[in-house]
């Protein structure tokens, strides 16, 4: 089983082209591309960027797991159930299963969330130390920042966006530093449209309040 799944995955491994004398292999290049179709969809709250993500989920499985960035590894693997889930609450997830909207977290769910990434850090830090993860302490930071913001993106609240930005300006030097540099920039770009999401999504939120009182003036 082991060998076949090798030999199925060793044409992403492949050297696609090299960048500032760094290979870059196809895995790699596809999760850029979907990683930034993926970012660019959710900005826009289309719920196709769930189909996209699942795809870049997998391509990044492969990098990382070449890159013994375990718990990265092992993040895309969440991601791709997380987004099964997230496609079917955007579409359902609201009352009598319609389109969820844009809403805000209160602060007592922002301070459960805070504290999920804080012990989903203590409890991944020994874990990737014993198995030489190249990256323990941040690797299991961004773990964690990540899988909270991706529940946060399922259920559309907005400080979903507070959550991506902080993993992604931790993501951009760690894969820098491993050598991963079109990765890195594709963080970069992550950045970027984060906080352009970040301001959408709250132009969005407003708009939907303010109809909403007008409706209720009317």
């Amino acid at each position: 089983m082991i060998n076949w799944l090798a030999a199925l995955v060793a044409p992403l491994n492949a050297v696609a082209f090299t960048l500032w004398g760094d290979p870059v292999s196809w895995a790699e290049l596809l999760g850029f591309i979907t990683g930034g179709a993926c970012v660019a969809l959710t900005v826009r709250r289309s719920v196709a960027n769930f189909p996209v993500g699942i795809a870049n989920s997998a391509f990044f499985f492969v990098l990382f797991a070449s890159a013994q960035l375990w718990a990265d590894s092992g993040l895309q693997v969440i991601y791709i159930v997380l987004g099964f889930i997230g496609w079917w609450q955007w579409l359902y997830g609201n009352t009598e299963r319609t389109p969820l909207p844009v809403r805000a977290a209160s602060r007592h769910h922002l301070v459960w969330c805070v504290a999920a990434v804080c012990a989903g850090t203590a409890l991944l830090y020994p874990v990737l130390v014993s198995v030489h993860d190249s990256a323990p302490f941040l690797d299991a930071l961004t773990t964690s920042l990540s899988l909270v913001a991706q529940w946060l993106l399922n259920g559309k609240w907005i400080e979903s966006w507070y959550f991506w930005i902080a993993a992604d300006c931790i993501y951009v030097p760690l894969y820098f530093s491993r050598g991963l540099n079109l990765t890195a920039l594709v963080y970069v770009l992550f950045l970027a449209l984060c906080v352009a999401g970040w301001r959408a999504w709250l132009r969005e939120y407003a708009s939907s309040h303010d109809r909403e009182t007008v409706g209720l003036a009317t």
